[in-house]
């Protein structure tokens, strides 16, 4: 018998969806994104791929793949709350996906944290993360959908790396001693998310990280000397001048581990570290 048509609504169309909309356009017969800022259908939006305005309840007919990337409000989860009850009357989902954060996990001084570690967060985000993962999974449970949850790293890639910000001179050396930060490229969040649908364990989470947890100065010095130019001066932590929001970063230290991904998902990372992924970056 032929295979049944396979459709995948991104619901939430920002940076790691379109990644994985790219790289996983032969396996779905279908692939449509779902916007708050679209006013009307735009056919084709990003990449190609047709965009409609969030709530199009409609286009989620046929769906066998969800993709859940928008971000919670104080209210709880917006697609929860606007199509929570078309979700569950969808017949025939294999699979939905829920992206979360790390951050999750709060602060654990450097220390490592697996998907058995208990999420302890202590940003405000991170606690609106960790209700609408909780949400997601209860509404799995409830309605016999198959949802995962995918908590990831500090995300890069092309067109969002330090090699754009040295480039235009915005890139700075925060040198906190001590501190690193866990990242993941967004091919690898795409490939980790296609191993998931290729792998369906309903209920389960995953942490998507590389497999070297670093500081912010050591990355900037390496992609300073992949461009070949001098890198920013240093900036202790205690005196830099920063926003709220990138100072609450520095707030949490914490080194992830991803062993999970590679013994359930067979995920192989394509960027192990920082340095395969922004040599990846370089322009030549």
């Amino acid at each position: 018998m032929p295979r049944a048509a396979r459709k995948l609504v991104c619901l939430g169309f920002g940076y790691c969806a379109q990644a994985l909309a790219r790289a996983a356009t032969g396996e779905f017969e279908e692939i449509v994104g779902t916007s708050r800022r679209a006013e009307r259908d735009r056919d084709p939006g990003p990449g190609g791929f047709p965009v409609v305005p969030f709530g199009r309840s409609d286009r989620l007919h046929g769906a066998t793949h969800l993709l859940i990337s928008a971000p919670p409000e104080a209210s709880g989860d917006p697609v929860l709350a606007a199509l929570g009850d078309a979700i569950a009357r969808l017949s025939g989902v294999e699979w939905i996906g829920y992206l979360s954060t790390t951050g999750v996990y709060g602060d654990r001084q450097g220390g490592w944290v697996s998907e058995e570690d208990a999420p302890d967060p202590g940003q405000p985000r991170s606690r609106l993360r960790l209700a609408a993962e909780r949400d997601w999974l209860a509404f799995g449970d409830r309605r016999g959908v198959p949802v995962h949850v995918f908590r990831l790293a500090g995300i890069y890639g092309p067109g969002r790396n330090v090699l754009d910000r040295l480039r235009d001179g915005t890139a700075r050396r925060i040198v906190k001693p001590g501190q690193v930060f866990s990242r993941v490229h967004v091919e690898d969040v795409a490939a980790v998310l296609r191993a998931s649908i290729a792998r369906p364990r309903a209920g389960r989470v995953y942490n998507v990280a590389d497999d070297e947890p670093s500081s912010q100065q050591d990355a900037v010095v390496f992609a300073a000397g992949l461009l070949g130019i001098a890198p920013p001066p240093e900036e202790p932590f205690e005196t830099a001048e920063l926003s709220a929001l990138a100072r609450s970063f520095y707030a949490e230290c914490r080194r992830v581990r991803n062993d999970r991904i590679k013994r359930e998902l067979g995920a192989v990372l394509r960027y192990p570290t920082f340095r395969e992924g922004l040599r990846s970056l370089v322009t030549p």
